[in-house]
Order: structure tokens, then C-alpha cells, then sequence
């Protein structure tokens, strides 16, 4: 019984290996993130998060899974009758890092400008 499971394992490595080569021809297309936050490092922005917080800072680095390291953070309290409505209170946070898996919005403090649509097909003409 031994035998036949080691036999089993074999032939199933030797076919993971086969599997493995035949997608090797392709290169493997490099992900790269569609925001440059670069260009936003030592400025102001407001971030929202999941859950409806919102919060404001400094922006002092990041990373690919949008992790963002905030100073002079305040966080926007909201009503505690309506959590969808922000108050006029706010918290000073100090500084942050803000998880990139709850972060849905990120904008500039100073206003927002128009990019083009990264996800449409440039066409030639």
C-alpha cells in the first residue's frame, strides 16, 4: 500500500512539473499600480475608509497595496444618531498607518484634478 501511494506522488510530481513548463513560455506580466501617489508625498490628502471613516494627514509613504503612512492625521468624528453624516468634531491621530485593504477613496486636501481613463483602450488614428 506503501508503494502504490509513493508511486502515486511520483506521477503526480512529475505531471505538476509538465504542467508547470507548458505555462513557462509566457512571461509573466509584471502588475503595476494605476495611482501615481508619488506625486503626492509631503502634501495634504483625505482618505475614506471602509465603514464610513474618514480621516486626513500628511502623506509620507505608501506602498503597492495602497498601505499609506499619514502624519498629523485628524480623523472626522461622525454623528453617533446618523453614521453616515460627519460632525464639525474631529481627533488628532498623530501619525498613522492606514491599512490598504480598507481604504476606498483617496483625493488631495487641495482639490482633485481629471485623469484620463486607464482603463480604455488607446486607439490610433
Amino acid at each position: 500500500m506503501t508503494q502504490r501511494l509513493s508511486s502515486l506522488a511520483g506521477g503526480l510530481s512529475s505531471l505538476g512539473g509538465g504542467l508547470s513548463s507548458l505555462g513557462g513560455d509566457k512571461e509573466k506580466k509584471k502588475k503595476e499600480s494605476i495611482f501615481d501617489l508619488s506625486k503626492y508625498i509631503d502634501k495634504p490628502i483625505r482618505v475614506k475608509f471602509q465603514g464610513g471613516r474618514e480621516a486626513s494627514g500628511v502623506l509620507k509613504g505608501f506602498d503597492p497595496l495602497l498601505n499609506l503612512v499619514l502624519d498629523g492625521t485628524i480623523e472626522y468624528m461622525r454623528d453617533p444618531d446618523d453614521q453616515l453624516k460627519l460632525t464639525e468634531d474631529t481627533r488628532q491621530l498623530g501619525l498613522v498607518v492606514c491599512r490598504g485593504t480598507s481604504v476606498v477613496l483617496i483625493c488631495p486636501q487641495d482639490g482633485m484634478e481629471a485623469i484620463p481613463n486607464p482603463f480604455i483602450q488607446q486607439q490610433d488614428g
